[in-house]
Formats: structure tokens, C-alpha cells, sequence
């Protein structure tokens, strides 16, 4: 899961070596925060937030496959 939001972060972002994901793991849920720098965090979050909640839609679908719950934090 981690890679996996890490690789779509790079992809939005203009400076992908600025792009951190760490995970909070709990028995049933797990927490990943994406940390992106300052000047990319709108690009990251979208028009509205549209590309935040892809990349939650897709997390989410990812997870139930695992049959694990996953939460994505975007961190400013």
C-alpha cells in the first residue's frame, strides 16, 4: 500500500524526491501519511479535492482485497 501511494504521489507531484509516506500500523487499520513539499501539496489534494479522493477511492479498493482497513493523511 505504501509503494503504491508513493508511486502515484511521484507521478502528480514536481518534486518527486520530496515525497514521504510513512505507516502507522494497528491491528486492523493502518494509517499511511504522505507528506509532499509545500509548492506541491495543492497538486497532491486536487481541484476540490478530486485527486485526494482517487487516490482514497484506490487505496480503499486495494485494501479490501487485503481485507485490511487503510486510511491515507496528507500531512502540510
Amino acid at each position: 500500500m505504501k509503494e503504491l501511494i508513493e508511486y502515484i504521489a511521484k507521478a502528480l507531484v514536481d518534486n518527486p524526491d520530496q515525497v514521504y509516506v510513512s505507516e502507522v500500523t494497528g491491528e486492523q487499520t493502518s494509517v499511511l501519511e504522505l507528506k509532499v513539499a509545500k509548492e506541491d501539496l495543492g497538486k497532491v489534494i486536487g481541484k476540490q479535492g478530486r485527486s485526494a479522493r482517487a487516490m482514497r477511492t484506490i487505496l480503499s479498493a486495494a485494501s479490501t482485497k487485503l481485507r485490511k482497513r487503510t486510511v491515507l493523511e496528507i500531512i502540510e
